[in-house]
């Protein structure tokens, strides 16, 4: 009988240099005095951040989340078929509350061990958010999940 397991390998940051900033926009509102249009900024969108003082961290810590990772799995067959085993590159962004958004595969492996990666992140808890200067923030992460057929 085959065991499987994965294995996360740590936190990456998502890039390189300091913070995504993003810039407001403006949008014209007609008036409905028949006066002249006015502008008005659109709502700011928030600072994402690559790195922050203290970054997000699973509730528990690493050995939690390895914990939650062996009792979710469910290794694919068409992957156990092909004895595939490596590493799928997961990011996502954690919010000042702790939800996880937007979770993507940048490198997968396929035969549904990608799917897989992305299940287990949807499946998740709250994360403790990532801080700057003891403010919560927005904050991208990259994860590799490990996936080996014994």
């Amino acid at each position: 009988m085959l065991r499987y397991f994965a294995l996360i390998c740590g936190l990456m940051a998502g890039a390189i240099g300091g913070a995504d900033a993003q810039t407001a926009s403006s949008v014209v509102l007609p008036q409905t005095d028949g006066g002249a249009s006015t502008t008005k900024p659109a709502p700011a969108a928030p600072t994402i951040y690559f790195t922050a003082d203290e970054m997000p961290t699973f509730p528990g810590g690493d050995a939690a989340l390895l914990k939650f990772l062996g009792s979710k799995l469910n290794y694919p067959a068409a992957a156990l078929d092909r004895n595939l085993s490596g590493k799928v590159y997961l990011t996502f962004t954690v919010d000042p509350e702790g939800h996880l958004h937007d979770p993507r595969v940048v490198r997968g492996l396929g035969s549904g061990l990608d799917e897989e990666a992305l299940r287990l992140v949807r499946l998740m808890p709250w994360w403790n958010p990532g801080k700057i200067h003891g403010q919560p923030v927005w904050v991208t992460l990259t994860m590799p999940i490990v996936f080996r057929a014994l």
